[in-house]
């Protein structure tokens, strides 16, 4: 008789950024059916909880799991999220499987990380806009950390590459009126607009942001390009014809990725949700998480979490990007950097990837150029001798 292992699943698909949250359940879900077909000694039912955007939802919701036997949970987008939570899995000793892109600076014994570390995604975008674009940008995000440090990573690694930061707006997550941020981005007229809005608010920025620059005869793809590190395809379908194009993203995923691996993956997501966008970067996290876990589960014999934990360290597996590992010190996962244009067709043009997968540095130790103006000393002037 197959071991039965029951799994929280906890993603807000209701709220503002419910058609990312809805598209890494729905990952997570294929995961759980593929599983169950196969068969074998492993039984995985998964326990779905909805948070709705609520963050004194996410820590009750993921206490009352762990407080109920569920020891391993795959959640959260956001990482205001993230961090509400893992208090929870370090007193109770669970596991989150953390499947989001984010901005690093992290390391928990009670989280595994199958999204991209910040120089998985932030360090190629710099590089890709200082070297092909231009030098000058506009920070725009939504008010909480992972915009905050996105844009902190982004203006030192572009300042290090001579590059400089025009301005900085952030607005509250939701928040869809953006006269006073266009009105300032086209006064200033940058190079390009550096994007960490999520959900609705992102959606409404692009379409606004476009009619403004159209009204002013601009071809905003063009003129003042619009680079991001969340911008996937269910939610090009949200920004809406008008304004689907010519959108520049940093992802370890892209539906169009040609691939006998990513075709598979592909149909299986489209046959099992037909009435859902194609897949997408975070559906594939989520995929990804729920796969490793369950081999890891089946290596461990147990669902303890540091046995888990233990028996997920350089775990491989062939995802749709490639191959994907966990890093043995950080317990992030190994993912192949790509850069994308976004087509009037509601996919991505692949401009640019990494020739294999990329060791995760969460906190940037490895990625030099970041430091470079960091580690210029100031200069003094005697003022006593």
């Amino acid at each position: 008789m197959a071991r039965m292992h029951r799994i929280g699943v906890m993603f807000s698909t209701a709220g503002s950024y419910g058609v990312v949250s809805r598209a890494m359940l729905n990952g997570a879900l294929l995961a759980f059916r593929e599983i169950a077909q196969a068969g074998g000694p492993l039984a995985l039912e998964p326990v779905i909880v909805n948070p709705a955007g609520d963050l004194a939802r996410y820590r009750e919701l993921s206490c009352e799991l762990l407080k109920a036997g569920v020891r391993h949970v795959v959640g959260c987008y956001t990482s205001s999220s993230r961090k509400e939570v893992i208090p929870c899995f370090e007193k109770f000793d669970g596991l989150l499987w953390y499947p989001s892109h984010y901005e690093g600076f992290e390391s928990s014994d009670n989280v595994i990380y199958t999204g991209a570390s910040p120089n998985q995604h932030v360090l190629p975008l710099v590089d890709y806009m200082a070297s092909r674009v231009a030098m000058r940008v506009f920070c725009v995000g939504s008010n909480y950390i992972w915009a905050w440090e996105n844009n902190r990573i982004f203006r030192e690694a572009l300042a290090a590459r001579g590059g400089v930061v025009a301005a900085e707006r952030y607005l509250t997550v939701g928040d869809t009126e953006f006269d006073q941020v266009i009105a300032a981005i086209l006064d200033l007229r940058p190079d390009f607009v550096f994007n960490n809005l999520i959900g609705t608010s992102a959606y409404a920025f692009f379409r606004a942001f476009r009619a403004a620059c159209r009204s002013r005869g601009l071809d905003q793809a063009a003129d003042i390009p619009v680079a991001s590190c969340t911008l996937s395809e269910p939610e090009l379908a949200e920004i809406g014809s008008d304004a689907i194009d010519g959108h520049l993203t940093a992802s370890v995923y892209f539906s169009s990725l040609q691939s006998q691996a990513n075709a598979t993956f592909v149909r299986a997501y489209a046959r099992t949700f037909p009435d859902m966008p194609v897949a997408c970067a975070d559906a594939e996290a989520s995929y990804i998480a729920v796969k490793l876990m369950a081999t890891a589960l089946q290596r461990a014999g147990t669902d303890e979490a540091r046995a888990v934990r233990a028996a997920v360290a350089n775990q491989s597996l062939l995802a749709p990007q490639g191959e994907v590992r966990i890093d043995p010190q950080t317990f992030h996962a190994w993912l192949t950097p790509r850069i994308g244009r976004s087509n009037v067709n509601g996919q991505f043009d692949v401009l640019m990837e990494a020739p294999g997968p990329v060791a995760p540095d969460p906190y940037l130790v490895q990625s030099q150029p970041r430091f470079a103006v960091a580690m210029r000393p100031p200069v003094l002037r005697v003022v006593q001798a």
